[in-house]
């Protein structure tokens, strides 16, 4: 008898266990089955099912122009054929909002070993007063092209620190169709004053690029300030927001990812302690496309990668070398 009941109840243990692991994969297909909710209902970032990926010029393309300069958003535009605008936000000790990826203006514009000129300790017109190419070298001749123009040249070619305003200035007559991507590099309450003039100029002063720019930022608390007081501003995915969007699509229950962002902007890999995680993957493409969220890969500058992630889907390839970008898409075309 005692081996009979013992059998029964390992019997019904492994129909128990079937049972749970029947209802878990029933669980995994019905939340993959089941469509998840659209972060929006348009997104100009995403491009249409068959066509190639967009070119956004990260910093404006700093292979062949000085980067984040108006030559260099000039050239990437109107010469390069690109459709992003990437590039970077800091505040001036007065109040203004100017494109730059590092805190102070050296690497661009000053002699080497000169004391730093950080951006938020001077005023725009201080900072003015500096040629933003004059560290820019030639990429045919490896020369200094920029260091001995006027002042007058300098403000011809676009060579000035550049504020927010004047990028979206310069193209809102010829392409309403150009897209931008932002970043706020300010934390704190310079951050929180970064947001209200991105979202103040977008209404007041250009109405119809309000959909055509996505704000991204590393910062926690000024990601929780734009979802809060300027809900209506395009926003990319924080690195909080990637991450766990990123492991959820692994685990397969994706539809837990809470996401709320329109660009999955990411590298072509993680490395986490030495533990390289690649995200070159098209079921990463495929889900952000279920949510209507458009996928953009940075910073790349190499050909064969290049390849890799048009033929992926992407819909978006950041590049220092908007030129080889092209060159690379008209290979496809």
């Amino acid at each position: 008898m005692s081996k009979e009941k013992n059998g029964n109840k390992k019997g019904g243990g492994i129909k128990l266990l079937l049972c749970v692991l029947l209802a878990i994969a029933a669980f995994l297909v019905v939340i993959n089955i089941i469509p998840p909710r659209k972060v929006a209902k348009e997104n100009p970032f995403l491009k249409s099912r068959d066509a190639l990926p967009m070119i956004a010029a990260h910093r404006g393309g700093g292979v062949s122009n000085p980067e984040n300069t108006l030559m260099a958003f000039r050239a990437a535009v109107n010469e390069y054929g690109i459709q992003i605008c990437e590039t970077d936000l800091w505040m001036t000790a007065d109040g203004h909002l100017v494109y730059s990826h590092d805190s102070t203006i050296n690497r661009m514009a000053c002699p080497e070993g000169a004391e730093k000129v950080t951006i938020a300790e001077h005023t725009l017109a201080e900072l003015r007063a500096y040629n933003m190419g004059y560290n820019f070298k030639d990429p045919a001749t490896g020369g200094y092209i920029y260091r001995d123009l006027t002042e007058a040249e300098q403000q011809e070619k676009g060579l000035k620190i550049l504020e927010f305003h004047e990028l979206l200035e310069e193209f809102y007559g010829s392409r309403k169709d150009l897209l931008f991507i932002v970043e706020i590099k300010n934390s704190g309450e310079t951050g929180y004053a970064a947001a209200e003039i991105i979202d103040r100029t977008l209404t007041e002063r250009f109405p119809d690029y309000r959909n055509n720019l996505v704000v991204g930022t590393f910062h926690p608390k000024i990601e929780e300030d734009l979802k809060n007081n300027h809900p209506t501003l395009m926003r990319g995915a924080s690195t909080s927001g990637a991450a766990k969007f990123i492991l959820t699509q692994f685990l397969r229950v994706n539809l837990f990812a809470g996401v709320d962002f329109t660009c999955l902007q990411i590298p072509v890999e993680y490395n986490i302690k030495g533990v390289h995680v690649g995200l070159t993957k098209e079921s990463i493409v495929e889900r952000a496309h279920r949510r209507n969220i458009a996928v953009q890969f940075w910073t790349i500058n190499d050909a064969d990668e290049m390849r890799m992630l048009i033929e992926l889907g992407a819909d978006a390839i950041m590049t220092d070398d908007p030129l080889l970008l092209k060159q690379v898409l008209d290979e496809y075309r």
